[in-house]
């Protein structure tokens, strides 16, 4: 496998997995977060460069091992935190691409705020993902905390009620409201500014 590190060798990287999404959606986020200052120092590879069949999003400098801790089933193939591939002709299943947001913002209690969880918040998340609740998943969370951008709804108090996280790959983690504050439009807020916010960076918006 090849690593690619020239900026033009990934802008053009970028170029061709746009014209094959959905398909090459997970790698595609990666190589926009790379491109867009590497907050996760994640690195691409290929198996031959320009005319690939395969390319692999990883953290920098490490070797894909058999650790599938918190790895997940998708659409036949295998999703980690920690890497993430897509090779032609994969059987993916085609999530759909939505037209961008146009409408008008879907408006919380007048209470309720957008703001920042904070790292104090990590043991929260850790504790309302379906995959948190250890060690491994507290250190994951907070890097993504730390890194990447995410949505949080508050309360007058600057108290956490919902929140959206997105990842490595640019894609939503972790979105959760608190049971007590469910069924008030919540989610619909944070999801709706966390696209928004997606697309003026340049990352496409699927659901």
């Amino acid at each position: 496998m090849q690593i690619l590190t020239s900026p033009a060798q990934l802008q053009r990287l970028e170029g061709i997995l746009k014209k094959s999404l959905p398909l090459a959606l997970p790698v595609y986020g990666a190589v926009l977060n790379i491109t867009r200052g590497n907050p996760g120092r994640f690195e691409v590879l290929v198996d031959k460069w320009p005319d690939f069949g395969a390319v692999l999003a990883r953290p920098r400098g490490e070797v894909a091992h058999g650790d599938t801790g918190h790895c997940r089933e998708s659409g036949g193939m295998t999703r980690c935190p920690g890497t993430c591939q897509v090779c032609s002709g994969h059987p993916l299943g085609a999530p759909r691409c939505h037209p961008p947001l146009t409408c008008s913002s879907p408006r919380p209690d007048p209470s309720v705020r957008v703001g920042s969880l904070l790292p104090s918040h990590v043991d929260l998340l850790n504790e309302t993902w379906p995959y948190g609740g250890n060690a491994r998943s507290r250190r994951y969370l907070a890097e993504l905390l730390g890194r990447f951008p995410h949505v949080c709804l508050q309360d007058s108090a600057g108290e956490p009620l919902s929140w959206v996280l997105t990842d490595h790959f640019g894609t939503g983690t972790h979105s959760f409201t608190l049971p007590a504050h469910r069924r008030r439009g919540h989610m619909q807020v944070a999801l709706t500014v966390a696209a928004r916010r997606a697309q003026a960076r340049g990352f496409p918006t699927f659901g």
